[in-house]
């Protein structure tokens, strides 16, 4: 008998966020045990890996961690079929950051190097019509101006745009667009990590025409960091300590510094814009100006090397360096209006990238793969990972995946030789080739027209909108003159209370309470509502809005959920305990296998709360009846069923912190009647749920099965993406 995947009891607090090698750690396992240096995941353990019948990984194009709380009630089979739940890291090109990108491209012969100029590169000019260089730009070479973003490709690109809504309080440069092809240019590039806010800018660097360096400045978040990005920022706390340069410095500075004229340069540079809060009319995108087919965009690194013959982003260092990018942008846009589309486009960049994947597979082999395995598939972007590419590993070992992907949803090309026109057709081939493969990757999406839609770009604040209201309840009323610190100190017991406010429109005083956790909002519902509070008998009432009128039945389904079984919440805790006094004050409880106690994010504060996980349900009851009314050193305690442990009471209090909710009140007032396409939509992700539950159940028993939801990395935010996994037994559910 196989045991299923066991995740660390770790997954149940903070460090329930996987990053993109840790997925790969465990799927490389899972597929290949221990040949090719496989090892076990760091973060959970397989075990008898060598009797897994097979592994499915379910990709759902363009959906993240919002998508399935927001549709919750519609993903019945994925919250009931799945135990291990766990965020994960967006990428800005999922799945390519896992298994590499497909390509049709079939070169008779492979450079040996980037800069190779054999004939064999050289595109005939007969093809360059074809060229998406050529196709954007003609052949003749053109000043400067003919390159620089019109209005309508900033907006299409997500520049911020001067009266844009989402520009409010940005700064302009104040530079005109009375740019000529003499008029200077300019490299810009920032590095920013993760705060409460979002992305910040923590160093900003500025070059001109001579590639001199003008400005590399550390500067320091509005916001506490979340996450230091050190990887690719190089960034550091300790680095940023003693800065004093906030953002606001960094406005004035490049005000000053920018000519009336200036064009600015940079690589993807409206991440940089919108980081630095800043509108400026004149700019070149290299990621842009050296086009693709297909809206897909080279990478800096890889031009720099390819055009300029140089190295940059070496994984030497500490995270990139934004003056050597802004060097590199600018040298690129300097090459490509000195010497014409027609010249860049001869350089035939396709068939250089598919030389240097080419090139590194065989470097690759020459390590770690047995002389005369082939490699049949042509991959067209490099991992980001320095290990060889996953799909070829399983090559090697005679494994041949099975790839299927949903026409036009896949922008990776991953899935290039089985492409299908609808998901149903997706599921059918599914249902007949699973069996044959050891390694199934399955690509459904909800199709590009939602991905287009305002329904996909409005899902954070409807989400946000619905979690905020849960976590708010009202109660009253209230004596005219009624004591707030009992009230505050009552409902406290309940949990962490994010604000406490007096609701005085009403005839008697009303308060507004709105707590960090769901289960503490449930728990003065359950136990305040009709009790006697600072000398009142008071009702307590969750917000009434047309959102709301299902939340007792997705209260009903979270306590149901798979991940809660023999989790409950325990609140009333003193803020002076610590987790070793709690580990030996709740040792007396049978079968307890964690704690988790949370933290402010901001402040490293823990909580008055905590979650226990037990082994089995039946303790976990046990322990619930034995908990209510118990006193810990002199505080009672309350207790309830969990409805959102581990990375979901993480992401919530991101949620919270990140921006401050805007209306409300009118956003709920234009939601009370459901339109017929977010009707649509919610039958669409039911259906879809229904498509994996019947791949699901098809599956053979001890099938690792991995349901992934990549995430958003864009412009307009970071959006994590969320995992499920478990290992089919045989009642149809992934085993513990």
């Amino acid at each position: 008998q196989v045991k299923s995947c066991h995740l660390s009891a770790a997954l149940l607090g903070e460090d329930s966020e996987i990053s993109q090698e840790q997925l790969y750690e465990l799927l490389k396992y899972a597929a290949l045990g221990k040949c090719h240096n496989a090892a076990q995941p760091s973060w959970c353990r397989i075990y008898h890996q060598s009797h897994l019948a097979g592994v499915v990984v379910v990709v759902l194009h363009g959906m993240s961690q919002l998508h399935f709380y927001r549709f919750y009630l519609q993903f019945r089979h994925l919250r009931r079929a799945f135990r291990h739940r766990f965020t994960l890291a967006p990428s800005a090109n999922f799945p390519v950051s896992l298994y590499g990108e497909g390509t049709n491209l079939k070169p008779q012969n492979t450079p040996q190097g980037l800069t190779s100029t054999s004939s064999e590169c050289i595109t005939k000019s007969s093809d360059l019509q074809c060229d998406p260089i050529i196709q954007r730009y003609g052949e003749k070479k053109q000043g400067l101006t003919s390159y620089t973003l019109t209005l309508e490709e900033q907006k299409k690109n997500d520049y911020p745009i001067e009266g844009s809504p989402g520009c409010k309080g940005y700064i302009s440069t104040e530079c005109d667009q009375q740019r000529t092809d003499s008029s200077p240019l300019f490299g810009l590039d920032c590095e920013m990590c993760l705060t409460a806010k979002g992305n910040e800018v923590t160093r900003v660097s500025l070059v001109d025409a001579r590639g001199q360096c003008l400005l590399n400045e550390l500067v320091k978040p509005e916001r506490t960091v979340v996450n230091y990005r050190t990887r690719f920022s190089g960034i550091t706390r300790k680095m940023l300590l003693p800065v004093k340069t906030r953002l606001s410095d960094i406005q004035t500075r490049l005000k000053k510094m920018l000519p009336h004229d200036a064009v600015l340069v940079g690589h993807s540079l409206n991440s940089d814009l919108q980081a630095l809060e800043m509108i400026h009319p004149s700019v070149i995108d290299t990621s842009l100006l050296f086009a693709r087919s297909e809206g897909r965009r080279f990478k800096l690194k890889f031009l720099a090397k390819a055009v300029l013959g140089k190295e940059i982003q070496c994984e030497q260092k500490l995270g990139h360096d934004p003056t050597e990018d802004a060097r590199a942008a600018l040298e690129l846009a300097q090459f490509f209006i000195e010497q014409g589309p027609t010249k860049v486009a001869e350089l035939n960049l396709e068939m250089l990238l598919t030389a240097e994947k080419l090139a590194e597979v065989s470097q690759n082999k020459a390590v770690l793969q047995p002389q005369g395995c082939g490699f049949q598939e042509q991959l067209n972007e490099p991992p980001p990972l320095s290990k060889p590419c996953f799909l070829d590993c399983l090559q090697v070992t005679g494994q041949k995946p099975l790839l299927l992907g949903r026409q036009g949803s896949d922008s990776s090309g991953l899935c290039q030789s089985n492409l299908s026109t609808s998901n149903k057709q997706i599921l059918q081939r599914a249902l007949e080739d699973v069996p044959l493969s050891k390694f199934s990757i399955i690509q459904f999406s909800l199709g590009p027209e939602y991905l287009a839609s305002h329904l996909h770009a409005g899902l954070p604040e409807k989400v946000r909108s619905k979690l905020t209201d849960m976590l708010t309840i009202y109660a009253g009323p209230f004596e005219e003159n009624f004591c707030m610190k009992s009230v505050k100190k009552e409902f406290g017991r309940c949990g962490p209370i994010q604000s406490l406010t007096v609701v005085t429109e009403t005839f008697q005083p009303y308060v507004c309470i709105q707590y960090e956790v769901l289960e503490a909002a449930q728990l003065a519902v359950e136990c305040l509502n009709g009790a006697e509070v600072a000398g009142s008998c008071i009702k307590v009432q969750r917000p009434v809005t047309a959102a709301m009128l299902d939340c007792n039945v997705l209260i009903k389904e979270l306590e149901l959920d798979v991940e809660n079984e023999g989790v409950i919440y325990v609140a009333g805790l003193k803020k002076s305990l610590t987790e070793t006094d709690l580990q030996e004050e709740f040792s007396q409880l049978k079968d307890l296998e964690a704690l988790f106690l949370p933290k402010d994010l901001q402040s490293g504060k823990h909580r008055n709360c905590c979650f226990l996980k037990f082994q089995k349900t039946q303790s976990a009851l046990e322990a619930l009846e034995a908990i209510n009314g118990w006193t810990m050193k002199g505080s009672q305690l309350r207790s309830r069923n969990a409805l959102a442990p581990g990375h979901l009471w993480r992401w919530i209090w991101q949620m919270n912190h990140s921006n401050e909710k805007q209306g409300k009140h009118i956003f709920y007032e234009k939601m009370e009647q459901l339109s017929d396409s977010e009707q649509d939509l919610r039958k669409k992700v039911k259906k879809l749920d229904q498509h994996i539950k019947k791949l699901y159940r098809s599956l053979q028993n001890n099938t690792l099965c991995v349901v992934l939801f990549p995430g958003v990395n864009s412009t307009h935010g970071s959006q994590p993406g969320l995992g499920l996994m478990g290992i089919k037994d045989d009642e149809g559910r992934s085993a513990c």
